[in-house]
């Protein structure tokens, strides 16, 4: 008997028989519950072992060259085991909760050694029987974002929540006839001149852009105050962040609203508060209101130095201190007549653990 394959011939695999072997194969043959494959299968041992060669049994039983020679070497090696089935593989293995629990726990474990954090791929080593993408998609439905950095700040202050209460109240019920005043600065801005121009591309498109290097033309401080009321803002620039410059920001602040009730929101930076009180009390219709410790995110003016740095310090190029400063100037000149206070939102304020504990997210 031949075989085919690959353009090259090879002789079938010989069978020969034992006397029990013959006995339980025909035994196959006759029983009337054998499935219908043993029955073929052993069909076509009794037929290699009578001598017909592979193409013959082939035709005789309707099936392919390839299936009788698979079969007859499948007995040659194991002989009757070898005409079973070979095990299969089955269902998936499903994970469940208990594989959910132990990716959690993994992560209240310290790393391994060498590794500041956790990943997918060593969860999955450390466990040794959940795959890397089954550890992905637990940690995907579970909302945790092992790469993604967090940070917070604890508030120390004891007066916090007189404090904030204080604050949002100027903001949400401003006293009458009274002017609303959040201040701060920004210190440091820096002159960065960066090489600007088109890009032409290899398609024809022309981007622009700036290179990332640069030069340092030096530094400017910004002094602001924001109208919370109208959401206007008055600027001064200094060269440095000092209570002298702040003073003096301040004096003319108040020039612009002369004998006008004034009520200004302060971080608690010490050129705020360090010896002020002689000038507050030359200015007793100037009241001074602080944010908690560790909370100047409630001062507004924060929000518009985000607007400031998105609208005209962004890739912006100077050769010089004089053009950030009269850059900023252009930008407020523009900002103002179209100003609009920023609404407080923030309804319901949920404290949260400083240190979660992944395990309990199953509870």
């Amino acid at each position: 008997s031949i075989w085919y394959g690959s353009g090259m011939s090879k002789k079938a695999t010989p069978i020969v028989l034992s006397e029990d072997e013959r006995s339980a194969l025909e035994r196959l043959m006759r029983g009337g519950s054998t499935e219908q494959r043993l029955v073929a299968r052993a069909s076509i041992v009794l037929a290699a072992a009578k001598g017909d060669a592979t193409t013959q049994i082939a035709k005789e039983q309707g099936v392919t060259a390839a299936t009788v020679s698979k079969w007859r070497m499948r007995f040659a090696k194991d002989r009757l085991a070898g005409l079973r089935d070979a095990p299969r593989s089955g269902q998936p293995v499903r994970y469940g909760e208990p594989a959910e629990k132990r990716v959690l726990a993994r992560l209240e474990q310290p790393p391994p050694s060498g590794y500041a954090t956790w990943n997918g791929r060593l969860i999955a080593e450390a466990l040794g029987d959940v795959p890397k993408h089954q550890v992905h998609n637990i940690l995907r439905q579970r909302g945790i974002q092992l790469q993604r950095r967090r940070s917070w700040c604890i508030g120390t202050d004891p007066e916090f929540a007189a404090k904030a209460a204080d604050v949002v109240g100027l903001y949400l019920n401003p006293p009458e006839n009274a002017l609303v005043l959040s201040v701060d600065e920004k210190p440091h801005i820096q002159a960065l001149e960066r090489a600007q121009g088109y890009l032409k591309l290899p398609n024809g498109r022309a981007v622009t852009g700036f290179s990332h290097e640069y030069k340092r033309h030096g530094t400017s401080t910004l002094f602001a105050a924001l109208n919370v009321v109208t959401g206007q803002v008055q600027a001064g620039h200094y060269k440095r962040r000092r209570r002298v410059d702040f003073l003096h920001f301040m004096n003319r602040v108040i020039a612009e609203f002369p004998g006008r009730e004034m009520h200004v929101i302060l971080d608690n930076l010490n050129i705020h508060k360090t010896k002020t009180g002689g000038w507050l009390d030359k200015h007793p219709n100037i009241h001074f209101h602080f944010t908690p410790t560790h909370a100047s995110w409630m001062n507004q003016i924060e929000v518009w130095f985000s607007v400031l740095s998105r609208g005209a310090l962004r890739g912006a190029s100077f050769t010089h201190v004089d053009q950030l400063r009269q850059a900023i100037d252009r930008f407020i000149a523009a900002y103002n007549p179209k100003a609009a206070p920023f609404e407080w939102r923030k309804a319901i304020v949920r404290q949260t653990a400083l240190k979660p504990s992944y395990a309990n997210l199953l509870n």
